[in-house]
């Protein structure tokens, strides 16, 4: 091992799994299977890491698969010359593929590729094929390439032929194993075991076979088809199986049994050591299985290897049951012992046995256990199933809870409803011994229940995509994200988000667009959302992430900027929802369901009419003081016998998009930061712009959330060290009182900064983006240091009615006394309409104009004797 590779790895191994240096051995690591400090590797050369439970727990890792990141830029580490031009070549294959390179001397050269299209390149290990073709392996990080990790030699066919060692005569073998790639072939030669590969799965190798039985003249080997152990391999492997037979040839199979994350191949088997006569036997007898004629057939061969009595299996994607009468067998047995047919022990009780065992249908279809998946906060818990059928049809994934595995009655029901034309008609035993043996360590995966960022796991998880330090993961076959060591899923169906992954698709003209369309307005709303999609990490760092309130008359724009924002997220045709049209329940559910995403409430500012005839708000505002700082915006108990409560935390963001600005407490006022939409500056341009950005697919432009979230670091970053710097800068401005505003529009400010990480920004774009939340901040403070409507109407009224007939009892030229009830029945009389008293009281409280004191006895100056009355003080510089 390089001394630099071997350092890193060894640092990063004491470091993760807590190993204890004892000689030449690492001992006494944490096993991330089991919790247990069992694991272990070799000081010297630590490439494979095991757990020493062996009966409770076996795991093993290779190194390449723990730390993939040290072994994808070969020729950046070892860079080839004169000397050695296969340095990089070299590396790769003994260190990332274990392989002895005095077996490989001349098989290989080392190449480059570069990919015109994506302007990248990287070196390759070439191997020359017989056809004239060649194939090579990309070894720089070839994630970049996508899914192309190899190539071909453009425009050169290698149909029906393999790959095969030179110095591997095949005409003496006993067996000929034909193999998928060639690292796995080269894998099974220095495990003496002579190999070809086939390149793909889906090539026959006529032309070779031809050749090799040519060259036999006579004894053929067998053939061991040993393709990988996915649905490709396994279907294209069969129908080889029988188009060989047809050609004459003795075929056997070979299978990997697959556990864990990840596909394991032949080669990865010759990393971590399980490639010995005893393991080649169990994946022979594993390839027997797949290649069984029948489900008698497959039976036996189970019993034969196990031998279990009684026990469920899968054949053609179905569900059987074997069961071995013994008193057939017995009496079987001694008939063939009476015939005295010259059989050995062993044939006579393989005959009893194909005589006296019983292969039963139990199921039309294949159930099989995935994992367990639970919700810790709920005290729910589901085992997800994937269930086949012999039509090859789609196969049907679901939830089964532990009730419905428990009894055959439940599955059966349960099996109808999720699948449909599934028929279980298995006993409740035959039940429980195939749960028993699907749910034996099952795996478990993490969930969440909403769309979004998981603080606790430090993941985006957004329905079939997830983003993770910078990288981007897709929904494996079993509808879980498989990242690291990280097994994780979303719970969340309410709200879907269509998101490209392909960067090619992606335009970024949108921006030039926006701007055109809603100037510095625009930029804002988006730096907004731009911060919503980091809103859990913001208020991590300064605990707290503001409200957007876009306000503005008919037709200014609103709904087609936010529809547009809600695009650059992967959300279609939405805009949000009404508080005012939803229940409690229903708007928690609402808050609760994101994360790390925008809620979005519309149209709240509508009103009904109350009691007494006057305008009453049918939503509080107050409701959201919470979320502001992430906290719980609702607490529900849970259905248990406890005192136990739910309370999820607010984790996104909240937009509030009406006609009308918010009307609420000065604690909500201060929580927002408020964008006015009017028509005055819409022109042809304006929109032609608009139109575009609604025409606009949104598979062109969902690329944004996934833009900004891989450059998580870098924003959090931005934001972190600016939101400072602007916040002094407000703070020095002589209009702004409050540090709850300087705050919130900081914010605002760094996230236009960190939003020219993610999109480009002229630098005038950016600066006029500033000036606009500069004045914002000024225009919140002016509205906090007004009166709420309804008190303003109040002194309106009050000021003529005391003009007409003194209303005012105090006799301090200092205060002011209001009866309300004598202020209602004067302005009665005088044909004043005022506010309900009820929302008078609420809000009187809150009066600056004349700063309230407190409601006590008030000895009059109108009527000789004390009344109760709301007290004010007058301003110092005015006396009315």
């Amino acid at each position: 091992m390089n001394p630099d590779l071997h350092r890193e790895i060894t640092r990063r191994l004491l470091a993760d799994y807590a190993f204890r240096e004892r000689g030449d051995w690492l001992r006494e690591g944490r096993c991330p299977e089991c919790g247990e400090r069992e694991l272990y590797a070799a000081a010297e050369a630590p490439w494979v890491l095991r757990c020493g439970r062996l009966n409770k727990c076996a795991w093993q890792g290779h190194v390449k698969d723990l730390y993939p990141d040290l072994f994808d830029d070969w020729s950046k580490r070892y860079r080839a010359s004169h000397e050695n031009p296969t340095a990089a070549a070299d590396a790769y294959l003994s260190q990332a593929r274990g392989f002895d390179l005095s077996r490989l001397r001349g098989l290989y050269s080392q190449e480059s590729y570069h990919d015109a299209e994506r302007g990248i390149a990287s070196a390759t290990v070439r191997f020359p094929l017989a056809c004239g073709s060649y194939w090579e392996r990309l070894i720089d990080r070839p994630q970049r390439f996508g899914k192309q990790k190899a190539r071909f030699a453009p425009g050169k066919s290698h149909a029906g032929h393999w790959w095969a060692m030179p110095q591997r005569d095949l005409t003496t073998a006993e067996a000929v194993w034909l193999v998928e790639g060639i690292f796995d072939a080269i894998a099974l030669e220095h495990h003496g075991v002579p190999a070809v590969a086939l390149l793909s799965c889906n090539n026959y190798p006529e032309h070779a076979l031809a050749a090799l039985a040519k060259a036999c003249a006579g004894r053929r080997p067998a053939l061991v088809w040993a393709l990988d152990s996915d649905d490709a391999g396994r279907r294209y492997l069969r129908k080889w199986v029988e188009r060989a037979r047809a050609a004459g040839w003795h075929c056997e199979a070979a299978q990997i049994p697959q556990q864990g994350k990840g596909k394991t191949d032949w080669n990865d088997l010759h990393l971590t050591g399980r490639l010995s006569p005893q393991d080649r036997e169990e994946y022979r007898h594993e390839g027997a299985l797949l290649i069984a004629r029948s489900p008698a057939a497959k039976a036996l061969l189970i019993h034969g290897r196990r031998g279990w009595r009684e026990f469920p299996f899968e054949y053609g994607q179905r569900l059987y049951w074997f069961g071995l009468d013994l008193g057939k067998y017995s009496k079987a047995r001694e008939a063939l012992e009476n015939e005295d047919s010259g059989l050995t022990e062993e044939e006579i009780s393989e005959r009893a046995i194909q005589e006296s065992g019983t292969v039963t249908e139990i199921a039309n279809c294949f159930p099989q256990a995935l994992y367990h998946q639970a919700n810790p906060l709920t005290d729910e818990a589901w085992y997800y199933f994937r269930v086949t059928f012999p039509h090859r049809g789609a196969a049907v994934k679901g939830t089964f809870t532990g009730a419905q595995i428990a009894a055959a009655s439940e599955f059966k029901k349960r099996l109808l409803h999720l699948a449909p034309g599934a028929l279980f008609s298995g006993s409740t035993a035959q039940l429980d011994r195939l749960i028993r043996e699907q749910t034996f360590a099952i795996k478990r995966v993490a969930t969440v229940d909403f769309i979004g960022y998981s603080r606790e796991h430090g993941v985006y998880v957004f329905g079939d995509l997830a983003v993770k330090d910078g990288t981007i993961h897709e929904l494996n076959d079993e509808d879980f994200f498989d990242i690291g060591k990280l097994s994780i899923k979303t719970l969340a169906q309410s709200v879907a988000l269509s998101i490209n992954p392909n960067r090619e698709d992606y335009r970024t003209d949108w921006a030039g667009l926006l701007w055109q369309c809603f100037g510095a307005k625009g930029l804002v709303a988006l730096a907004y959302w731009l911060g919503a999609l980091f809103a859990e990490q913001i208020r991590a760092e300064h605990k707290s992430y503001p409200f957007l309130e876009v306000v503005g008359e008919a037709g200014s724009g609103k709904s087609t900027l936010i529809e547009f924002l809600w695009k650059l997220v992967g959300r279609r045709d939405y805009e949000g929802f009404d508080p005012s049209k939803s229940t409690l329940a229903a708007r928690a559910r609402n808050f609760a369901q994101v994360s790390n995403l925008p809620v979005v409430l519309i149209e709240s500012d509508r009103e009904d009419t109350g009691a007494a005839g006057r305008p009453v708000k049918s939503f509080d505002w107050d409701e959201l003081k919470t979320a502001y700082n992430g906290r719980s915006v609702r607490a529900r108990g849970l259905k248990n016998s406890g005192n136990e409560t739910y309370e999820p935390p607010f984790r996104g963001a909240i937009v509030i998009a009406q006609n009308a600005p918010v009307n609420a407490s000065e604690a909500i006022l201060q929580r927002i930061v408020h964008l006015h939409f009017d028509r005055g500056s819409h022109t042809p341009d304006t929109r032609r712009a608009a139109e575009c950005l609604e025409r606009m697919p949104m598979e062109q432009v969902s690329g944004f959330v996934l833009a900004a979230t891989r450059r998580e670091a870098r924003v959090m970053q931005v934001v972190t060290e600016r939101t400072l710097h602007h916040e002094q800068q407000l703070q020095a401005l002589p209009a702004i009182k409050s540090m709850r505003i300087a705050k919130n529009h900081a914010q605002l400010m760094a996230l236009v900064e960190a939003l020219a990480e993610v999109i480009r920004l002229p630098e005038e774009q950016v600066a006029a983006a500033h000036d606009h939340i500069r004045s914002m901040a000024v225009a919140r403070q002016q509205a906090i240091n007004a009166d709420h409507p309804l008190v303003e109407e109040f002194w309106e009224t009050f000021d003529f009615l005391d003009s007409a007939e003194r209303i005012d009892h105090s006799r301090d030229p200092k205060l002011i006394a209001v009866n309300l009830n004598h202020y209602a029945e004067a302005a009665a009389a005088r044909r004043q309409a005022i506010p309900p008293l009820v929302e008078l009281k609420r809000h009187l409280r809150t009066s600056r104009r004349r700063k309230f004191l407190d409601i006590r006895a008030v000895n009059s100056a109108l009527v000789s004797k004390t009344v109760k009355c709301w007290v004010f003080e007058i301003a110092p510089e005015r006396k009315e």
